[in-house]
């Protein structure tokens, strides 16, 4: 159990610090990218990825009675992970994006070692 303490800790902290800078980040990534057409997706985006990360943060204060949810986050990384390297080669985006994002794969990977590990606590 204290090993998925760990985890989704670390990546709960990690989330926040990568994502919570967004909110004030818009005008220098559009002067990168153009003009976002749809502003309310970034900060949709923003605010619902913020979200998850407290989400990761509470399973880390008891793993075992949130452990349902540990699947769930790893989901949600993998299939980023999946999108931004997909679109990467596509040429969509930058491949500095999918390289961003490389450490949400490995995260993906630890929640469900977690989530293994936890299957007899409790």
């Amino acid at each position: 159990m204290t090993f998925a303490r760990w985890v989704f800790t670390i990546g709960g902290i990690w989330g926040v610090i990568i994502i919570a800078p967004l909110f004030f980040m818009e005008s220098s990534l559009a002067a990168m990218t153009g003009p976002f057409s749809h502003p309310d997706t970034y900060y949709g985006f923003a605010a619902s990825t913020l979200a998850w990360q407290f989400g990761y943060l509470l399973i880390g204060r008891d793993p075992v009675r949130y452990r349902p949810f540990m699947l769930i986050g790893a989901f949600g990384k993998a299939v980023f992970f999946g999108a931004c390297w997909t679109l990467a080669i596509l040429g969509r985006v930058q491949p500095i994006v999918a390289w961003a994002v490389t450490p949400d794969i490995i995260l993906a990977i630890l929640f469900v070692v977690a989530w293994w590990r936890t299957r007899t606590a409790g």
